[in-house]
């Protein structure tokens, strides 16, 4: 009895030639580019920008009010 191992486990693989179906885009529709109101982009920067210094200035007074606390645990 003979072993073949793998040099006989030989599989081909054949690859169709529909190469037109490739060529096609997938979408044949035009893109539209729609235009933004720069007042709305300045709205919605505003909003950031006031919630960001809000939460600033409450990190500002929550340190402040640590650091005098315990300036007045540590002078007593």
């Amino acid at each position: 009895m003979r072993d073949k191992g793998f040099a006989d486990n030989q599989t081909v693989i054949e690859t169709s030639n529909n190469t037109g179906l490739t060529e096609k885009p997938l979408k044949s529709s035009e893109t539209t580019f729609r235009r933004v109101d720069i007042n709305v982009l300045k709205s919605k920067l505003k909003e950031s920008q006031k919630k960001e210094s809000k939460k600033n200035i409450i990190i500002l007074i929550l340190f402040f009010t640590a650091v005098s606390s315990v300036g007045i645990y540590l002078s007593v």
